[in-house]
């Protein structure tokens, strides 16, 4: 059996396709700020905390490090109702990959405040500075100049899973193309279309990120 390609029964798709960029790029920047915020909470109690609180931040990025987000996004979508617990697909997507996303960036910024050299820490304390220069001028740069790559990465990992939302009905770039695909059953070119604007999302934030790391951090980053 042999498949035809017709792009012409999906031009007229193609601009509402697209549109989905929109939502997308809004979850990504949505989960990715609010984990990383949680992340940092988490792996300062982690090395702040006493003994109860750094076991139990230990224990939700084993917790969310080890859990599927699929089975998390559903459960969340489809098991609480059960509860009588509603969640709109917005609300459950939101919440699983924050949850799911915090562990990993929590152990990303971990590493980066771990790998301040003491050394540098006492050559600010001999310069006099106060302790909120000495956050500013040398843990904050020095732990940004760390992670940044890592962080960029995870920001492009997470722009690419927000595919998954589609599954619970948020209607973002998959989703939109999943209901051209039950429309005009023209998978290959609706998934082909929506393959090049994922690539073409993914070098875009990857150039916005190496830019903005050198600008700002004089980190250099390579683009992928």
């Amino acid at each position: 059996m042999t498949y035809s390609l017709q792009f012409g029964q999906i031009m007229r798709d193609i601009p509402y396709i697209l549109g989905g960029a929109w939502p997308t790029l809004w979850l990504t920047f949505v989960i990715f700020f609010a984990a990383a915020a949680l992340g940092l909470f988490i792996a300062l109690v982690r090395l702040r905390g006493g003994p109860v609180t750094s076991r139990l931040a230990g224990l939700w990025v084993t917790l969310t490090t080890n859990s599927p987000l699929f089975v998390i996004l559903f459960f969340l979508f489809n098991g609480l109702p059960n509860c009588g617990i509603l969640l709109s697909p917005i609300a459950a997507t939101l919440i699983a990959f924050i949850a799911i996303s915090s562990g990993y960036l929590a152990e990303i910024q971990r590493g980066g405040i771990q790998s301040v050299r003491q050394s540098e820490l006492d050559a600010a304390e001999t310069l006099g500075m106060s302790r909120w220069q000495t956050v500013r001028h040398v843990i904050a740069r020095h732990v940004i100049k760390t992670v940044s790559p890592a962080l960029s990465n995870f920001f492009i990992f997470t722009m690419l899973g927000t595919s998954m939302a589609s599954l619970v009905g948020v209607n973002e770039l998959t989703g939109r193309a999943i209901e051209v695909t039950s429309r005009t059953f023209r998978s290959i070119e609706v998934f082909s279309i929506v393959a090049i604007a994922y690539v073409v999302l993914s070098l875009a934030a990857s150039m916005a990120l190496a830019l903005v790391g050198r600008m700002l951090f004089r980190v250099r980053m390579r683009v992928v």
